[in-house]
């Protein structure tokens, strides 16, 4: 099919005239300790937060890639860089204002994990914690007075003792495998069990552990 010089032109003005949104939100999750959320953020568009985040959360990133993130949203100021790849996790406590900018040539999506409510008075325990009695299927990559972290590693055919859940958690799964698919997100709750990989491929997945009261 044949474009016009007029037809084209009508394209790009409509293109001007309607940009892509630099941030588009999907929620996935809403909880009383937590909501989650996926930000897409568009390639080199600014996204303002002229309120910034009453919360603190955990960022965990779903693509490879590069932003930038500024304090205020006034010009001028330095802008940090920073360079994420898939599965990378972050903790991001509440903030005012800011501009981020996806600086990579590609979409790249967040998810995030709004915290709403203060940490509990007492820390849970348990001898059946799954660091401990299987620490080569569970690794802790992040801990702070609201979160613990979890990376879920375990290889084709493997198997985890019987460990224990005291905490609900937010669960991401990296790659599809039995439990979910690639990019799903998912709340489990406090329990005992043993966990089994019964594919020929690996399984990976993140756990956001969520130390808030109910």
């Amino acid at each position: 099919m044949r474009i016009t010089s007029s037809a084209l032109l009508g394209l790009l003005l409509t293109a001007v005239q309607n940009p892509p949104a630099p941030a588009s939100i999907e929620q996935r999750l809403d909880t009383p300790q937590a909501r989650v959320i996926v930000a897409t953020l568009q390639p080199r568009t600014p996204s303002i937060a002229r309120t910034g985040h009453a919360t603190n959360r955990v960022l965990i990133y779903l693509d490879d890639g590069v932003m930038t993130r500024k304090d205020g949203v006034t010009p001028g100021g330095e802008a940090a860089a920073i360079e994420f790849h898939r599965g990378d996790v972050r903790w991001r406590p509440a903030s005012g204002p800011y501009v981020a900018e996806n600086t990579s040539e590609h979409p790249i999506r967040i998810l995030e994990v709004d915290l709403k409510t203060a940490p509990a008075k007492a820390a849970a325990a348990t001898k059946l914690d799954p660091t401990v009695v299987d620490p080569a299927h569970y690794k802790v990559i992040l801990e702070n007075e609201y979160v613990r972290v979890l990376r879920i590693h375990f290889g084709p055919r493997e198997k985890s003792p019987m460990h224990e859940h005291l905490l609900n958690r937010v669960v991401v799964y990296l790659n599809d495998q039995a439990g979910g698919k690639a990019d799903e997100t998912r709340i489990a709750a406090a329990g005992t069990h043993t966990e089994e990989n019964a594919s020929d491929k690996a399984a990976d997945r993140i756990a956001v552990e969520l130390k808030a009261g109910m």
